[in-house]
């Protein structure tokens, strides 16, 4: 990551957690575009933290977009404990959103949710004014999974800002026609891509990174 900066900071929930956050900048200032990508990680409970977005927000931070990763409470060096359901999770993506908004001079934030940090980050996306989009890496809507992430699935579905979904036709948590069906009841505007015959954990590790960061960079475009 030659062509990009990463500084750290502690960002402090309304609960008083303690997140441990990075900053991914162009190492260019000038060439910065005005929208800041926020990335929220996997499962904290099977292991889940922020290092496994470091690929994908280096990757956007090289192409001139400030992108910000974080450890959800009890993941890294993050204080708290994680939540089963991930809904004490949301006090997280909050908290970051709102410090990138006072400390980075944005007005305008991509929320990007990867797997478990999907259906966490799409309960965020309309608590959150500075929001304009929305992306999912393997968003949990399966019949399994939907015990643990059900009760998200509604305030999605129910935005009515842009949404893109990216799944990986093998997933493994969810069939395409899970996902479809799930989209056909969804406001506002929703794309799908799919990855054929990548599986759910499969496309979270590093070989697809630079996929997910064209794919995040062209939903931005058309914002």
């Amino acid at each position: 990551m030659a062509n990009c900066t990463v500084d750290s900071c502690k960002v402090e929930t309304s609960d008083g957690v303690k997140l441990h956050t990075r900053i991914f900048k162009p190492t260019d200032e000038e060439d910065r575009e005005n929208l800041v990508v926020v990335l929220v990680h996997p499962y904290s409970v099977l292991g889940g933290c922020q290092g496994l977005l470091r690929g994908i927000a280096g990757g956007l931070a090289e192409r001139g977009f400030r992108a910000v990763t974080f450890d959800m409470r009890g993941a890294g060096k993050s204080s708290g404990r994680p939540s089963l359901t991930g809904f004490a999770e949301i006090k997280d993506v909050t908290a970051v959103c709102n410090w990138v908004c006072e400390n980075l001079s944005v007005n305008r934030i991509l929320l990007v949710g990867s797997s478990a940090g999907a259906p966490i980050a799409g309960s965020s996306v309309d608590l959150i004014e500075q929001v304009v989009g929305y992306v999912s890496l393997g968003y949990p809507f399966g019949l399994t999974a939907s015990i643990l992430f059900g009760r998200h699935h509604k305030a999605i579905l129910q935005s009515p800002k842009p949404k893109l979904f990216v799944m990986g036709t093998r997933d493994g948590l969810t069939s395409v026609k899970q996902l479809q069906n799930k989209l056909k009841s969804a406001a506002g505007r929703n794309e799908t891509h799919l990855i054929e015959g990548v599986s759910h954990f499969e496309m979270e590790g590093p070989a697809y990174d630079a996929q997910m960061v064209n794919l995040i960079l062209s939903f931005i475009s058309s914002l």
